[in-house]
């Protein structure tokens, strides 16, 4: 499994301090707000308010949250939410592309911090396509399997259509196609798999391999960015070398 993989299968661990900070629910409840502004309010209806709902869900967000946050966006809250979505690029130590997917309702306070946190990391905020190339859209499902497990849940997810599967520590990570999401985290949920996350992302096609030096600079301006209000995802092609992200796990974890 290669150090950006490994780094994407890390960051799923740090869920759960998000949480604890209600940051993710905050992330969560923006997601929802925009996929219901943009595509009405019935799930059934709005293929990405149902992903959104159910990564709302897989994080256990009480329902009454989830109904409030589509309340809101359609009209039927207290206080009408209007969100822009807005997508940047740059790169950062070592040459890595970073591609960052935000929310905001003042593009020009989140253009000012996200260019901010880039310069200050030694990195640099880069002109739309400069790297959103080197990326697609994919599904992605995370799975927490053991030894045992992990085998027969993998020929599940082959058979159910899976491009790519890798596994690091407990977790197995699937890969599909963005229009195979759903059917194939049923296909998994009716295998008996222990399903912790399930969404659309941005996955690099290649990737650049970085050094220690320049890995540690990049996974701590990952990081800063991530902690910006309006920064919902952020995507990167680096690999990172084994060691460095055992280090920035013991430091982060």
């Amino acid at each position: 499994m290669s150090g950006h993989s490994k780094w994407s299968t890390i960051k799923h661990g740090k869920a759960a301090e998000d949480a604890r900070r209600g940051k993710l629910f905050t992330r969560l409840t923006r997601e929802i707000i925009a996929a219901a502004g943009q595509g009405g309010g019935d799930p059934e209806a709005n293929f990405r308010l149902r992903i959104a709902v159910q990564r709302a869900k897989d994080n256990n967000m009480p329902a009454g949250n989830i109904d409030r946050a589509i309340k809101r966006a359609t009209g039927g809250g207290a206080d009408g939410v209007r969100l822009t979505e807005a997508t940047y690029e740059g790169y950062g130590p070592g040459g890595a592309a970073i591609l960052l997917q935000a929310l905001t309702d003042n593009k020009n306070r989140t253009v000012s911090e996200v260019r901010s946190t880039f310069t200050k990391a030694g990195g640099s905020l880069s002109e739309a396509g400069s790297v959103a190339w080197q990326f697609r859209q994919r599904g992605v499902i995370t799975v927490e399997a053991d030894e045992d497990e992990a085998d027969d849940l993998s020929l599940a997810a082959i058979d159910a259509g899976a491009e790519e599967i890798e596994s690091f520590d407990s977790l197995l990570s699937v890969y599909s196609l963005p229009e195979s999401l759903e059917s194939l985290r049923l296909a998994l949920t009716e295998a008996g798999a222990n399903i912790k996350t399930s969404e659309l992302s941005m996955v690099a096609t290649n990737t650049v391999p970085l050094d220690a030096k320049s890995a540690m600079s990049a996974l701590r301006l990952l990081d800063q960015l991530e902690d910006l209000d309006d920064v919902q995802k952020v995507f990167s092609n680096a690999d990172f070398p084994d060691e460095t992200l055992e280090r920035y796990r013991g430091e982060n974890g």
